[in-house]
């Protein structure tokens, strides 16, 4: 079933917002309908999204509705302070991150941020950072470190900015540096990609202890359309380019790129968002729990097993 069935489902959703808002302000009792337009919601969602081809799932990832980073923040974390700036050039909006209060313990939580409607979105570029926002990230990190504090990050982005500004102020450089300070960072690195994960630009605050990916998510090292763009000199072989890339939540940790897949509310996290933030909490708590007293030397030789042993090679 393609994805433009979720117009249907959508549709159904405001039906059901309409019966639950008629009922509490008449005071009728519509909870037998209301339930029943539930049950056959879910029903239908779960079956159209079993059918979803890679590229559908690359729609679903980039949904409008989905809950981006502060979301996230808002119904996982309490205490949030944002914190600004990379102390060089400038804050960049595209990456938030500060201290918060994740499952008791006190944790720094980075994410990248898209916005909601043209205006947020010019604000926040769209969700693909500038090399200011992952020298910002770096600083956090190396703040984290220093006071012995876990780091969360969540990855959503199509990946970093690629303007003559941002390559002028060094954007392959800062994630480099990030890479190679999370490489060796002694405090555990947990990574949830909860959207978008393009490239180098969602690699920059990925290199993690514990990768974890929403059921729709992608992370891929190019858009579907910039793979089609170069292969097949043509944006419209997108859907082509995404069966061949492998870039979904199930490719990945058959991959072993990724460690867990977090499932999604029937339908997708922007159908019941607070419950996707509720499932991507339950697993994060878990493997923070894991981790929580490794020694910082062992956790960082594990996390560079890690990553060393991915992929398949030979020698000829």
């Amino acid at each position: 079933m393609a994805l433009e069935q979720h117009e249907k489902f959508d549709r159904m959703r405001e039906r059901l917002a309409e019966l639950k808002e008629l009922s509490r302000r008449e005071g009728i009792d519509m909870a037998e309908d209301i339930e029943e337009l539930e049950a056959k919601l879910d029903e239908e969602q779960s079956d159209a999204i079993s059918d979803l081809s890679r590229y559908d799932r690359v729609k679903l990832a980039r949904h409008q509705d989905r809950p981006f980073t502060l979301d996230y923040i808002e119904w996982l974390c309490d205490d949030w302070i944002e914190l600004h700036g990379d102390r060089q050039f400038r804050d960049d909006p595209s990456i938030v991150g500060g201290w918060a209060t994740f499952g008791g313990r006190s944790v720094m939580v980075i994410g990248q941020q898209k916005g909601r409607d043209m205006k947020e979105n010019l604000a926040r570029n769209f969700g693909s950072p500038h090399p200011e926002g992952y020298r910002k990230a770096e600083r956090l990190m190396k703040l984290a470190e220093k006071f012995g504090r876990p780091v969360l990050t969540f990855v959503d982005t199509q990946g970093a900015y690629p303007g003559i500004g941002a390559e002028e102020r060094g954007q392959a450089e800062a994630i480099a540096r990030n890479l190679m300070v999370m490489a060796g960072l002694r405090t555990p690195i947990l990574t949830c990609v909860i959207g978008e994960g393009g490239s180098g630009g969602a690699l920059g605050i990925a290199v993690a202890d514990r990768v974890l990916m929403l059921e729709n998510a992608i992370y891929s090292v190019i858009s579907p359309e910039g793979c089609a763009a170069i292969l097949w000199r043509s944006r419209d072989q997108a859907a082509q380019a995404a069966e061949a890339l492998k870039l979904t939540a199930a490719d990945l940790l058959e991959l072993g790129v990724i460690d867990e897949i977090v499932p999604e509310p029937a339908g997708g996290a922007h159908t019941r968002p607070e419950d996707a933030a509720r499932a991507v909490g339950k697993a994060l708590e878990r493997h923070l729990e894991e981790l929580a007293g490794t020694d910082p030397e062992e956790l960082v030789r594990a996390r560079r097993e890690k990553y060393y042993e991915m992929g398949d090679w030979e020698e000829v």
